[in-house]
């Protein structure tokens, strides 16, 4: 509990502290934050509801979290990175590029999706897809590429779980980042896709076909962290602080996170 309270408080801080930063540091140029791509609609609004608290700006740059990791081990010039998972942060700190192990701030879920018009009946056991394999008409299906995307590692353990893994390997298509699976999910050359919630809830998304929310106890915890790396300058240390606040927290609630207490 106390650590909690701690977080918190440290939170309010900042917030206050926004508020009356100088113009000086309001003129700087934003800082660059990598983030996942799940955070694709969530972030910019979080960065809006930033920029309106304290007139400081942040610039956005998403990707697949292990791209986005490997950048950063190459020298890429970003303050902060968000992460899908703990465990692509673990490396970098592990590494000595950032300034402490972070927080998690969200905690994500994986949906099954299946476009307008798609024979595919989705349900969060899979018995609909696992039908649709034994028909022998099953179609492409849309993952994010494992080895660089921690909800495409989710949806391997999801199939893998309802002993759908080897079955459907010849028809995956895989993006390299969740975001482009979920465009492979809904152009209508794939049946469906196992997908992050928070894409299928934001904008553009209503209407474009349909999805069932996957237990959390099919695949590990999408416990998801960030970090301040060596070189985060006073904007990307308070938008790391603003992202723990309740204002932040409640856009990402919105788009199917959960939080930390």
């Amino acid at each position: 509990m106390p650590r909690t309270g701690g977080r918190r408080l440290a939170a309010f801080a900042a917030l206050c502290l926004v508020a009356t930063l100088s113009p000086n540091l309001r003129a700087q140029k934003p800082a660059l934050i990598a983030a996942a791509a799940n955070l694709n609609a969530a972030l910019p609004e979080v960065a809006t509801a930033f920029e309106r608290a304290g007139g400081l700006r942040v610039q956005l740059v998403f990707g697949s979290s292990g791209t986005l990791t490997r950048q950063i081990q190459d020298g890429a010039p970003f303050e902060m990175f968000l992460a899908a998972d703990e465990e692509f942060p673990g490396q970098l700190s592990a590494a000595g590029l950032t300034r402490d192990a972070g927080a998690v701030y969200a905690v994500g879920r994986l949906v099954v999706f299946a476009p307008a018009g798609s024979p595919l009946a989705v349900d969060e056991q899979l018995a609909g897809l696992g039908s649709f394999v034994k028909s022998g008409r099953m179609g492409r299906f849309a993952i994010a590429n494992p080895d660089v995307a921690p909800y495409g590692r989710a949806a391997e353990a999801v199939l893998r779980k309802r002993g759908l893994w080897d079955a459907l390997r010849p028809n995956l298509v895989l993006g390299d980042s969740i975001a482009q699976a979920a465009q492979f999910a809904t152009t209508g050359n794939a049946v469906g896709g196992l997908i992050a919630y928070s894409i299928v809830l934001g904008p553009g998304f209503a209407g474009r076909g349909t999805y069932a929310v996957i237990p959390e106890t099919d695949h590990p915890p999408l416990r998801q962290r960030m970090v301040l790396l060596k070189q985060a300058g006073p904007i990307a240390s308070q938008f790391y602080a603003y992202l723990q606040s309740e204002a932040a927290r409640a856009i990402l609630r919105k788009h199917g996170f959960s939080v930390p207490a």
